[in-house]
């Protein structure tokens, strides 16, 4: 019978006291090796029943039981290559931090900090400050705050502003992004009706201004970053957007999403909204994101007009969704390379790599520390991020191969 077989499994005391497991015992504490042995016998028992596994010896045993120490002791998150041809790729970690960020990070992560302590007063502080002049500099905004991701700030603006309130928005700007997430969704997160104008390819001014009604909390538009809709078009420009809230007394809320701090065609690359273009032509409200074309930590930016703002950072929402000392730190370095856009092209890895002539990136890929066999099999494309839509570059493919790995 297969049960005769189980006869064969030593105890689980046997194995942890037994040879095969003296080191691992050393290295890990009793418990954690007597849990691990726990897992692997409780698995080999069900292979035996069911056929799929004949008796192993005890040294075998031990060698799985350590496999799985391996594996609850090892970091998740590992270094990767990115061959993806994508230079900010959401599933690998989006923007590569500068080096005066890591340092601030570094700083940030072991020492105590001036987080929410005025220095100059010695009082409580607001940890916006950290942040909000380099920000208000830059985009020409009245005022700024800094949550943990655009979607928040999106949530936390049209919370803020039209809580059970209609917020009225494009169909055609009702974008999905990455991992299923639809600006429907968040919008009725965020308490507010949302009031859809116009069609897929058509939305003219008329179509928002007769959609106002006693009930209407704010105007809605979404950069569709990811996506192009082109023929038959017609859209409502931000400044039209704005006379028609001014109009009617409504703030209009933009949703940037990579939020270009800088106009890179100067590096040769597409055109993409310029966040101080928006305060410039009126936006109450401004969100984009810290880890796409800004280049810092993850973060959703808030700029725009002070009495907005405040209310922002007064709603209950705003600690729920606050930023923390490492994001802040890592945002603030990298904001202050901004103020020397002269070296920014060198400074600012994102903007480094996208910049980056095709003749260069065979010489300057960064491979792992090993003999290699490199060869570059042709000529590619190199996709840019979902903030410019379908547009691509020339680039190269390459393949490597290292001991038993390829890539």
């Amino acid at each position: 019978m297969r049960k005769d077989i189980l006869r064969t499994i030593p105890s689980i005391d046997e194995l942890v006291r037994g040879p095969g497991l003296k080191d691992a015992c050393r290295a890990f504490s009793r418990a954690l090796v007597t849990e691990a042995a726990t897992v692997v016998i409780d698995a080999v028992r069900a292979d035996m029943l069911s056929g799929r596994r004949e008796a192993l010896s005890e040294g075998e045993l031990a060698a799985m039981i350590i496999d799985r120490l391996g594996s609850l002791t090892s970091p998740a998150m590992r270094r990767v290559i990115n061959a993806t041809g994508t230079v900010l790729h959401t599933n690998i970690g989006r923007a590569l931090l500068a080096g005066e960020a890591v340092e601030a990070v570094a700083l940030a992560a072991r020492s105590y900090v001036n987080l929410e302590i005025d220095i100059a007063t010695a009082e409580r502080g607001e940890r916006d400050s950290l942040v909000e002049g380099l920000l208000t500099r830059l985009t020409g905004a009245e005022a700024a705050c800094v949550v943990n991701n655009n979607a928040a700030a999106v949530l936390l603006c049209l919370n803020t502003l039209g809580e059970g309130k209609e917020v009225i928005v494009s169909r055609g700007e009702l974008i999905e992004i990455g991992g299923s997430f639809r600006l429907p969704e968040v919008i009725r997160k965020s308490g507010c009706v949302m009031r859809e104008v116009g069609t897929t390819n058509r939305t003219h001014a008329s179509d928002y201004a007769n959609a106002v009604t006693q009930n209407t909390g704010a105007l809605f538009k979404a950069h569709t970053s990811n996506y192009t809709v082109v023929g038959f078009t017609a859209e409502v420009g931000l400044k039209e957007l704005v006379d028609i809230g001014r109009e009617h007394n409504l703030p209009v809320v933009e949703d940037l999403g990579s939020g270009s701090l800088i106009d890179l065609t100067r590096y040769g690359l597409p055109a993409e909204p310029v966040v101080s273009d928006s305060i410039r032509a009126g936006a109450g409200l401004v969100t984009f994101s810290g880890d796409k074309l800004l280049g810092g930590p993850q973060a959703g930016i808030i700029v725009g007009e002070k009495r907005l703002v405040d209310m922002v950072r007064k709603n209950p929402l705003k600690r729920a969704l606050r930023a923390d000392k490492l994001t802040l730190a890592a945002l603030e370095a990298t904001l202050r390379l901004y103020l020397n856009q002269d070296s920014l092209a060198n400074t600012l890895p994102t903007l480094r790599m996208l910049a980056r002539p095709a003749a260069g990136l065979c010489r300057d890929t960064a491979w792992p520390q090993r003999p290699l066999q490199l060869r570059i099999l042709k000529k590619a494309r190199t996709r840019y991020p979902a903030s410019f839509s379908q547009t691509t570059r020339p680039s190269s493919a390459g393949s490597t191969k290292t001991g038993s790995c390829s890539i």
